[in-house]
């Protein structure tokens, strides 16, 4: 039997269904999984079984007696295209899309929450891969978000994923993502290093308040281009982290008061107005709705350049991907120029 957890229940989630607060403190758990501990009765509030809709006053103790875990997954391969932009017989490094994600996640049902990930196009594509990672995550070195595109490396042996790790630790790869945020970045480069560490109350969002489980991170920014457009101010920067955390960029450039575009999970709106036509439909007294409106629909973060060592022949390799055409698109309505800002290394 699993060890009792306990969860302190803070004041700003007064007001929410037990249920769903249970959801955002368990990792990786799926509402129908925390409906099913419900239903068992192994989720306590002060003592007594709930209601999963019982609303919440803040200051209650809810104990888990029940095992929180939903059951292993196998990933399985599946034929999905892959951008293959290196490829040999100990690694290989693929452009993944927007919308992709790496590996299985929590979901209501085994299908749900594994299929259509890198992973199960990795195994069709690939069939060998490193097992380090376990059978959920075989050949993963390291992450992207989901909504993030761009380059990721992949170990196809046990032995290449093992050296590869080692390079990430010791901080040996060199990772550099193209970023769009809102407003004027004041300084041409500048470095953030406050710790993250995970949102008591949101569990799906990161914070950079303190924490006894915070975990050092370090971001360098450096501004490419200050966007002066219809829809707003806007800064297209160059981004390198140090410390591969959660969620890091965007928390991060959020902390400083610029949010990537599109990051509606750290204060960016899901969508943009034109300035200027609303401030014109505004004097003529025609409809606000008249305004131009455009959305991303993923977050304007690409990780488009990586420089390492290969781990088993010595030899320095720097590969790139350029902007996704959904972010060229993005920009070229923004700023109605035929071409993106240029980009330089």
């Amino acid at each position: 039997m699993p060890e009792p957890r306990t969860i302190a229940v803070p004041p700003e989630a007064a007001g929410q269904r037990l249920d769903h607060f249970i959801a955002t403190q368990l990792d990786g758990v799926s509402s129908s999984r925390v409906q099913l501990l419900l239903d068992q009765g192994d989720v306590l509030v002060n003592g007594a079984p709930s209601k999963p809709s019982l609303k919440l006053r803040g200051g209650e103790q809810i104990v888990i007696t029940g095992e929180p875990h939903p059951a292993p997954l196998k990933a399985t391969p599946q034929n999905i295209p892959l951008d293959v932009v290196y490829e040999d017989k100990h690694l290989a490094v693929i452009n993944k899309p927007a919308g992709m994600m790496v590996h299985a996640g929590a979901g209501e049902t085994e299908d749900a929450r594994n299929s259509n990930t890198l992973v199960n196009a990795l195994l069709f594509r690939f069939k060998a891969l490193s097992s380090a990672g376990g059978e959920l995550r075989p050949g993963i070195v390291h992450r992207l978000d989901k909504e993030t595109s761009g380059l990721i490396i992949i170990a196809k042996s046990d032995a290449a994923h093992a050296h590869l790790a080692e390079l990430f630790s010791t901080r040996q790869i060199r990772k550099t993502y193209i970023a769009l945020v809102h407003g004027w970045v004041e300084r041409q480069k500048g470095t953030i290093t406050a710790a993250l560490s995970r949102d008591p109350v949101r569990r799906t969002r990161m914070t950079t308040r303190p924490a006894e489980n915070s975990r050092s991170a370090i971001t360098h920014y450096e501004v490419v281009q200050r966007l002066d457009t219809r829809f707003g101010k806007f800064t297209l920067a160059r981004v390198r982290i140090e410390t591969g955390r959660t969620h890091q960029i965007r928390v991060h450039m959020a902390s400083i008061g610029h949010p990537v575009v599109g990051d509606t999970l750290y204060g960016a709106s899901s969508q943009l107005t034109d300035q200027v036509a609303l401030q014109a439909a505004s004097r003529s007294a025609r409809r606000k709705s008249e305004a131009e409106r455009l959305r991303l629909g993923r977050n304007f973060l690409h990780a488009a350049r990586l420089e390492f060592v290969h781990p088993a022949t010595g030899k320095p390799l720097e590969l790139e991907a350029p902007l996704p055409p959904e972010l060229e698109s993005f920009l070229s309505v923004m700023t109605k120029a035929e071409q993106t800002p240029s980009i330089p290394r």
